[in-house]
């Protein structure tokens, strides 16, 4: 099959398909002609990336996760290893979200929002780059 018909049956778009084949991630065969004929093996590899990615996996990472899924000598726990690690990984990211947020929050509820220019939020930005630009001053 053709790369649109891959990218319409993987749910990839056709760059991100090429851009795959580009890094080592896929090797379609060529047809005579020299265009790119992708098998059901390989759409079933690009859904495989597609799902890796919205998992949150780096490209780099599902290499790892397509070494395994092609080694049937592999153990489960290395694969158990990286999806923990995905997930540690997910769960600091969450938390420095949150702490954003609240950090935010605290300002929105602080602003009064009217027609007076005084602004907490700006005053805390403010406050963050003058304290740097002080410490960069004193040097």
């Amino acid at each position: 099959m053709n790369i649109g018909d891959a990218a319409n049956h993987s749910g990839l778009p056709t760059k991100t398909i090429r851009y795959y084949e580009e890094i080592g991630l896929l090797t379609p065969a060529r047809a005579e002609n020299g265009y790119r004929d992708y098998s059901v093996s390989d759409v079933h590899r690009l859904r495989f990336l597609q799902r890796s990615r919205s998992l949150g996996f780096s490209v780099e990472e599902c290499r790892q996760l397509l070494s395994l899924y092609g080694d049937t000598h592999r153990e489960s726990a290395d694969v158990k290893a990286l999806a923990e690690a995905k997930l540690g990984e997910i769960d600091r990211k969450i938390s420095e979200l949150a702490a954003l947020r609240e950090a935010l929050r605290h300002l929105v509820e602080h602003c009064h929002g009217d027609a007076r220019p005084e602004c907490p939020i700006l005053d805390d930005l403010a406050g963050a780059a003058g304290a740097k630009s002080v410490q960069i001053s004193k040097h």
